[in-house]
């Protein structure tokens, strides 16, 4: 790697092997360059990681990682990495007692209003948005009817209110508003919690899938390493340096952007999660892989993970409870939601103008872009950012 007292350009750093390194290593590697990769954890695949407990179920680490997507190209590119079966994925909600599909569509409708009342709503919203399947919460509650407004006031007020105050630690009102449409209401009773053309699961699961996609002779990753022990960012030169040897080579950076820049801008503020594991000696413990509890509990949602899996485990099963909590740095919890707001992102834009004095350094990911991103938007946005240092960098 080293020549002349420099680290050789043919090299590329990766630093976090999430989607966004990960995919961005195996790129640059099939490309010709020699790919150095640094994973602070102990595991590859970021929160996607997956491990099998004592009692056999496998389960996701970081939460449920459910692969939804309407791009062929993503889908195909994965396909080399791993087998997949189709999944597709349903939650409940516990609203007034009962237990209903979320997004709120028209069999939760009929679940918790009288019959009459929900045949009128019903055909209202028929009625009201043509050809659409979907709509945001507050489509409804701006609605001119009174009995549609009604009707959204009462969707917010049991699915969204409680539930974003638990996940954010603010009020509803505190919370960009793009936050809370993500989540749709459902013009019928299609009871899917994603609407994409393809939704799938990777057969022996999340980490095997990595492990195949770092599988490439010119990959070479260390766990348990903090980049910040290797990398030097030296803002009045502009120099990267690695190991003390000034670095002229592509930089891909998937990591929080403000330790990055030691927080020389202050910190970007994240929610994080206290993920609570159990075990039960029985053979499921609910009726759907996920069951959201928006108002009654500490706990935001409860995931069974052989309902996912599809595993055939006897008298067992294991559940994971979720309960928000602030993310401090250096904290057990990592980094798992930017939150949005004008403020946040304008600090963020600083740190994204100081990036871009580095000629060589590309921010790339959720948590270096400081955005939600989907899998297969993670995936998109590697492929893209590698494509843009070969472009910049070629590796022959």
């Amino acid at each position: 790697m080293s020549k002349g007292g420099q680290i050789m350009t043919k090299t590329a750093l990766i630093v976090g092997l999430g989607f966004a390194g990960s995919v961005a290593a195996r790129e640059l590697a099939e490309a010709g360059y020699f790919v150095l990769a640094y994973e602070k954890r102990s595991s590859i695949a970021g929160n996607m990681y997956e491990y099998t407990r004592s009692n056999g179920v496998r389960v996701h680490m970081y939460g449920p990682h459910i692969f939804h997507t309407n791009s062929k190209r993503v889908y195909n590119y994965l396909s080399r990495f791993s087998s997949f079966y189709p999944y597709t994925h349903r939650v409940l909600g516990r609203i007034n007692g009962k237990l209903v599909p979320i997004p709120f569509n028209f069999t939760s409708i009929d679940a918790l209003f009288p019959p009459k009342q929900a045949k009128l709503l019903k055909s209202k919203l028929s009625g009201s948005f043509g050809e659409k399947t979907r709509v945001s919460v507050s489509d409804l509650t701006t609605h001119q009817d009174p009995d549609i407004s009604a009707l959204g006031d009462y969707i917010f007020e049991n699915v969204f209110v409680h539930y974003t105050a638990k996940q954010w630690g603010v009020p509803v009102s505190q919370i960009d508003i793009s936050v809370i449409n993500r989540v749709p209401v459902v013009l019928g009773t299609d009871d899917r919690y994603f609407s994409d053309e393809i939704q799938m699961m990777p057969l022996e699961g999340y980490t095997a899938l990595f492990e195949n996609l770092l599988k490439h002779p010119n990959i070479h990753y260390i766990l348990n390493a903090d980049a910040a022990d290797h990398l030097n960012i030296d803002s009045e030169s502009n120099i990267i340096s690695l190991d003390g040897e000034p670095f002229n080579g592509p930089v891909i950076y998937s990591g929080p952007a403000d330790e990055l820049f030691g927080y020389s801008l202050g910190a970007l503020p994240y929610r994080s999660l206290d993920m609570q594991f159990e075990d039960h000696p029985v053979d499921y413990f609910q009726k759907a892989s996920v069951v959201n509890y928006p108002n009654e509990e500490q706990y935001t949602r409860i995931t069974e993970f052989k309902h996912i899996t599809l595993q055939v485990l006897s008298q067992k099963t294991t559940i994971l409870k979720e309960y928000p909590v602030p993310y401090r740095s250096g904290g057990i919890s990592p980094p798992y939601y930017p939150i949005v707001g004008e403020e946040n992102q304008t600090r963020y834009n600083e740190y994204l103008e100081q990036s871009r004095c580095f000629p060589n350094l590309y921010l790339c990911g959720r948590l270096a872009e400081y955005r939600y991103y989907n899998m297969d938007a993670a995936v998109e946005r590697a492929l893209l950012v590698a494509g843009q240092v070969l472009i910049d960098f070629p590796a022959k």
